[in-house]
């Protein structure tokens, strides 16, 4: 039996499901497609369970109800040795979500994870690189905007820079969700969990926003995606939207062509946006706002005035 496309394109029952009856394995089952609704958690989610039950296999748990407190903690030191702390907690919270599902539909008497403390992490300085001031504005005019590629590339760097957007919520857009109010552009960003969030546009974004969409004729197309793949051999929009790996690549060749070393992705205009908006005098808790963030703490992982100012004090040390 095979998981539905919904709960995992890569996840085959594990043996211990398998083997435990047909309403473990329809519970097994909901717990990816209906408990789950972000697609990155369910992957995420997905290879720590079956990662999981594959070693408790090899270590001899013969049932789901065998598997104890000793059997998570011992798996969990083994990720730990090879895995950052961060990485490992979130393999921790899909195995102890999986098991407090499977203990509500009374597949197995208890949460052997629910007892176990994974490792200890606390940071206040995010990893994400953020660029320049004098960075964002290289890559920008490098770009050529005489074709619909650059057009759109420009266009959806531009996004992400001013409204703090989510690579995901960016290549979520359909036409429509650009739309004119105030008698200026605004953007309707999809977020996680289903939610909404609307921008005004920086003058610039609306700019090239409408260049991209009038030159490409996206107008008259409402329902389709915003920013799309270019169809091979023609360099016109294949009226498919952009996947997430595409726009990481994008990013990739337009870093490499303006001579940029710092490894960048798509999180990292969202940082560049943040890091200037702050170093503007935007507060705290508008960009908060803007990045529709649930707790400033986020927010302020993001802002990363302090990379500068730790190097200034660097550069103090001389002999």
């Amino acid at each position: 039996m095979t998981v539905p496309a919904l709960a995992s394109p890569a996840l085959t029952l594990p043996a211990l499901v398998d083997t435990a009856g047909d309403r473990a394995r329809v519970r097994f089952l909901e717990f990816f497609a209906v408990s789950i609704r972000n697609p990155n958690t369910r992957r995420a989610y997905t290879n720590a369970v079956r990662d999981f039950l594959a070693w408790c296999e090899g270590a001899g748990v013969a049932e789901l109800a065998a598997i104890a407190p000793i059997h998570v903690a011992s798996w969990i030191e083994l990720q730990g040795r090879t895995l950052s702390a961060p990485t490992v907690k979130q393999q921790l919270a899909g195995i102890r979500s999986l098991f407090d599902w499977l203990v509500v539909g009374q597949i197995v008497p208890h949460n052997p994870a629910a007892s176990v403390r994974g490792p200890s992490y606390s940071t206040k300085r995010g990893k994400t690189p953020a660029l320049s001031p004098e960075e964002m504005h290289d890559i920008i005019a490098a770009i050529d905007v005489s074709t619909p590629i650059g057009l759109r590339d420009r266009a959806l760097i531009g996004l992400m820079v001013y409204t703090f957007a989510r690579v995901g919520a960016a290549t979520g857009m359909k036409v429509e969700d650009a739309y004119v109010q105030g008698r200026r552009l605004w953007v309707r960003l999809h977020e996680k969990g289903g939610k909404l969030h609307d921008m005004p546009c920086h003058h610039r974004l609306e700019e090239w926003l409408i260049a991209y969409m009038d030159e490409c004729r996206l107008m008259d197309r409402p329902r389709a995606p915003l920013f799309q793949t270019i169809a091979r051999g023609t360099g016109a929009l294949s009226g498919t939207a952009m996947p997430q790996q595409s726009v990481f690549a994008m990013i990739q060749r337009r870093a490499k062509a303006t001579g940029i070393r710092t490894k960048i992705g798509a999180h990292s205009f969202r940082a560049t946006g943040i890091t200037i908006f702050r170093g503007a005098g935007g507060t705290l808790e508008q960009a908060q706002h803007m990045a529709n963030h649930a707790s400033p703490r986020t927010t302020q992982l993001y802002d990363r005035r302090m990379d500068a100012i730790t190097l200034d004090e660097v550069e103090r040390i001389r002999f």
